[in-house]
């Protein structure tokens, strides 16, 4: 893969590690960041009580902001960003590795980024992402949505090096772009993490579906917190958080309610799944009419 997918080929690739336990946080978060905080702080400490290793919260978890033109404003400077300090002390104080599913981050351009944090369990930022795709949509029902109206599109797929192995980040709408995910499981990820405020409407059609497909092609963990709820001026997203293993079965499924959910991962699943339908690793070129 080309551009934004590129992804470095000599990321180092671990060992199979020990199993881990995962906690995906569902959240229904506000436009007060100190009561969407709170609540995450109050998971996560419900999470550890029930043995995470991992924590991971949704697109979104500091602030639900469906203004357009306030989004910006609030948007923090990564340099001395309040919100992933608070981040780092939680995952300090419960010694676990955390995933800051998006924060907003002020883009040079006036808009901002839609940025994924991982932290590990000294609660120092070991890797950061830029949601590629933005969700730029019309659906059948009037709904509209416009991203790129308040958010800068990340430009480069990123990795990084845990624990448990290596880890690709994707967030919501890139699970629609199956070549990310591809790009990411070739270059060594054995999970990925999606991040998501999907919608109502398209979570009932689609979520379950793409996810087990993401992890079925790539024969890779696909660890998903999710927003739940209605959100301010009556957003609506679908929850179900899911973790989802390298077969497609569905290991966790959070339901519609806010709370934890958690599922044990073994990493040893992935080189079984990938050793048995090895089509993760394989491309094609496509040649012209008559080509053989």
């Amino acid at each position: 893969m080309r551009g934004a997918y590129d992804v470095p080929r000599d990321t180092p690739v671990s060992s199979t590690p020990a199993p881990l336990i995962v906690a995906c946080l569902q959240t229904n978060a506000s436009r007060d960041v100190a009561q969407n905080l709170a609540t995450v702080a109050r998971l996560a400490r419900e999470a550890k009580d029930q043995g995470a290793d991992f924590i991971v919260t949704p697109e979104y978890v500091a602030l639900f902001e469906p203004n357009a033109e306030a989004l910006p404003k609030a948007a923090e400077p990564w340099e001395g960003h309040s919100q992933l300090a608070a981040f780092a002390t939680l995952a300090r104080e419960l010694r676990v590795w955390m995933l800051a599913g998006s924060l907003h981050v002020r883009a040079p351009s006036g808009k901002a980024f839609n940025r994924s944090v991982l932290l590990d369990d000294t609660g120092r930022a070991v890797a950061h992402y830029d949601k590629i795709h933005l969700f730029d949509v019309t659906l059948a029902n009037g709904e509209d949505y416009r991203e790129s109206d308040t958010f800068e599109a990340g430009g480069a797929a990123t990795l990084a090096e845990t624990p448990w192995g290596t880890m690709g980040f994707t967030i919501c709408y890139d699970v629609r772009f199956p070549h990310l995910y591809r790009a990411l499981a070739q270059a060594g990820a054995r999970m990925i993490v999606v991040p998501a405020a999907f919608t109502r409407t398209t979570g009932q059609a689609h979520w379950h579906v793409l996810l087990r497909a993401r992890a079925i092609e790539t024969g890779a963990f696909i660890v998903a917190p999710a927003q739940t709820g209605t959100h301010a001026e009556g957003r609506q997203t679908f929850g179900h958080s899911l973790v989802v293993d390298p077969w497609g079965n569905v290991l966790a499924d959070g339901g519609e309610d806010v709370g934890v959910v958690t599922a044990k991962i073994d990493p040893a699943l992935v080189d079984r799944a990938r050793a048995q339908v090895p089509a993760w690793g394989r491309d094609v070129e496509i040649g012209g009419a008559g080509e053989r």
